[in-house]
């Protein structure tokens, strides 16, 4: 059990230091050391636990506790937690510290400019990553590809879509 609370704890510090635009880009990285590496669960299995994190209020990051608790009870719940959230807390707040001190600088502007792109990548192969594990025929990608368009292309909820995508999985359509 110790040697899983390690494994647990460096695997999360150190995608804690990898999240660069938010804790979801570190999804893809997440679901290669739970599953493909470390075999705690399957992909199936990852894709359920982030359902089931996004569509609980709270955290974005609800899978982090999730997959720990997933793998080792409370203990590993309660490691996940800190290790992702911890080391990346403090280099937040240093980095916070530094950016208000250079906020007339005109560089600023271009480097946030340029990590929109960057950003918005790495969310979109997390959702790949995720869409990947859960969609098993062309009905499903069907129904994930019209969600992700009125996601991006109108103001509608996405507690709205993630309804209508529980009761069309409700009716068993599309299921292989």
């Amino acid at each position: 059990m110790t040697d899983t609370l390690v494994s647990l704890a460096l695997i999360f510090s150190q995608l804690s230091l990898l999240a660069f635009g938010g804790g979801a880009t570190t999804l893809p990285e997440m679901q290669r050391q739970v599953v493909e590496v470390h075999h705690w669960m399957s992909a199936v299995e990852f894709s359920s636990l982030f359902a089931l994190a996004q569509a609980a209020p709270g955290p974005n990051l609800m899978i982090v506790t999730l997959i720990g608790w997933h793998v080792a009870g409370w203990p590993g719940a309660l490691v996940t937690t800190i290790a992702k959230m911890g080391p990346s807390s403090i280099v937040t707040l240093l980095g916070l510290h530094l950016w208000e001190r250079f906020k007339d600088r005109p560089w600023r502007r271009y480097v946030q400019a340029g990590l929109v792109p960057v950003t918005t990548g790495i969310v979109a192969a997390s959702a790949m990553l995720i869409a990947k594990a859960s969609d098993t025929g062309w009905v499903l990608w069907a129904i994930t590809g019209a969600c992700a368009a009125l996601g991006v292309k109108t103001r509608v909820h996405p507690l709205w879509l993630l309804l209508a995508g529980s009761l069309i999985g409700l009716t068993g359509f599309g299921q292989t």
